[in-house]
Parts: structure tokens; C-alpha cells; sequence
């Protein structure tokens, strides 16, 4: 059932937080579970395990390398679940203000707010600052940019064969990400896969709508080559150009004419 989490990703998570309870001992002021394991829609097959910590003032120097390290140690107890545990950490007067502080960007913030599910010590998320559409949009754009418009995946978008060959993890977040994030600039929430496909494929003629719904399937179910490479071959880049033209009118009204610039740096290479 939707929003009843896998029972391996919150062992995991369990993992997790015992750890991390063990290393910061009374400076832990909250532990919730992000993502999927919150919100639902965990698949085994492709979903992070999201761990969200909320830590005592004032931060350490100390605290980017101990998260790290304490991360790593639960990775290192192997399977490929245990390999996609990400943590994000602040501490709470940062969040209350928000003030970028460790690392929660504003989607994940915005995440925490809005479906949290606490798992150590006590909720502080109806004192949190909720991220404005700016900083939601400014922050899927840097996101965007760093992840979706790096060499590599450009040559991804534009080389369905390999993209399939890197797996269905890399699959769906390459297709369904833009998705997401155009599903939060244009509602201010969370763009969860499923809303996120919903809201997108409602209109009359979606753009690329036969492959984002794909996607949603393939999230729990690896895709058919024969079904999956024509899909990606007429519908990715149609998907990312609609996707690049939206921010950049979204990011030169905000006066971000950086971003703007980035992103129609970022639609040459996918188009030469």
C-alpha cells in the first residue's frame, strides 16, 4: 500500500538512525525519514533511502565529516539498498531561519515539512521555514544543472542505448526528475513521482507523456528494451527542451539571468 514503507528500507533507515543517535548522542534533536519512506511510493528497485537529520546548535566543524563517515559505515554493511542511503543534516536554527547550513536544500526542506515521519527525538517540523517558490525553483535549477545537465547525462538523454544499459535507477530519475521539478514550480509542493507524473500527463497533450508514464511503471518493473528504447529515442530530448524553455523564462523573471544562461547553454548541447 501507498505510504506503508518497505520493511528493508526502514530497517535500513532504523540502521541509520541507531548510529547516528550512538555519535551525537543529546545533540540529535530530530531523525525523520524523507523521500518515499515518508511519503510513499518506495520502490525496492530504485528508491534512495532518505534520512533527514535536524541537530542542536551551534554546528561543528566536525559535523559534515562525522555524517559522512557514519553514513558510510551503514553503506559498508552491504546490499544495494543499503548503498543508496542519503542523509541530509542541519541544525535547527538554520532550518527555522532557512539558512542553507550542512546540507538541506530547499526541496528537501520543503520535503521534511511536508511529510516528514519522525523516527528519534522530537518534531520541530511546525517551527521550520517553509521555502518560498524562489528558492524551490533557484534550487531545482542548480540541482538541474549540476545533475541532469552534466556531460555525461547530456550524452545519456541523447543516446537511449546506453542509457538503458546504465540501469533503471539512472532511468527513471533521468526521465522523471524533470518532471518533478516543473511539477513544483508550477504547484510550490513536493513533486513526488507519482503526483508529479499525474499533474503532467492531465493536460490534453502532454509533452513526452507516453514516456513519463512509462517511467512511473518502470520505477517498479525494469523495462522491456524493444517498448522502452523508441520511447526514449522520440520523446527524452522533447522532454528536456520543454522542460529548459519552461526555467528559462521562470528563471529570468526572477532576475537569475545566470541560471537562465546555463540552462540555454544546456539546451545547445543537447541539440548540436
Amino acid at each position: 500500500m501507498p505510504g506503508i514503507p518497505s520493511n528493508d528500507g526502514q530497517a535500513i533507515l532504523a540502521e541509520a538512525v541507531e548510529a547516528y543517535q550512538a555519535d551525537l548522542g543529546g545533540r540529535l534533536v530530530a531523525a525523520y525519514a524523507l523521500g518515499s519512506l515518508a511519503h510513499g511510493g518506495f520502490s525496492p528497485l530504485v528508491s534512495d533511502i532518505d534520512l533527514g537529520l535536524v541537530l542542536a546548535d551551534p554546528l561543528l566543524a566536525s559535523d559534515g565529516a562525522m555524517v559522512g563517515t557514519a553514513a558510510s559505515a551503514v553503506r559498508d554493511r552491504g546490499g544495494d539498498l543499503r548503498r543508496r542511503l542519503s542523509v541530509f543534516w542541519s541544525g535547527l536554527q538554520a532550518l527555522r531561519e532557512g539558512r542553507t547550513a550542512g546540507r538541506f536544500p530547499p526541496l528537501d526542506r520543503l520535503d521534511l515539512i511536508e511529510s516528514g515521519r519522525l523516527m528519534a527525538g522530537h518534531d520541530v517540523r511546525q517551527t521550520l521555514a517553509r521555502p518560498d517558490t524562489t528558492e524551490l525553483v533557484v534550487g531545482g535549477a542548480e540541482f538541474a544543472l549540476e545533475h541532469l545537465g552534466a556531460d555525461d547525462a547530456v550524452q545519456e538523454i541523447r543516446t537511449p542505448p546506453l542509457l538503458l544499459e546504465h540501469g533503471p535507477i539512472r532511468l527513471t530519475k533521468l526521465v522523471l526528475f524533470p518532471v518533478r521539478f516543473l511539477f513544483t514550480a508550477e504547484t510550490g509542493r513536493v513533486g513526488t513521482n507519482e503526483a508529479a507524473v499525474t499533474h503532467h500527463v492531465a493536460g490534453g497533450s502532454p509533452v513526452s507523456g507516453n514516456l513519463v508514464r512509462a517511467a512511473l511503471a518502470w520505477r517498479t518493473a525494469p523495462p522491456d528494451s524493444s517498448v522502452a528504447l523508441p520511447l526514449l529515442a522520440h520523446e527524452m530530448t522533447p522532454l528536456y527542451l520543454a522542460y529548459i524553455e519552461d526555467h528559462v523564462s521562470r528563471l529570468s523573471a526572477l532576475g537569475r539571468r545566470d541560471l537562465a544562461r546555463a540552462f540555454e547553454e544546456w539546451r545547445r548541447r543537447l541539440t548540436r
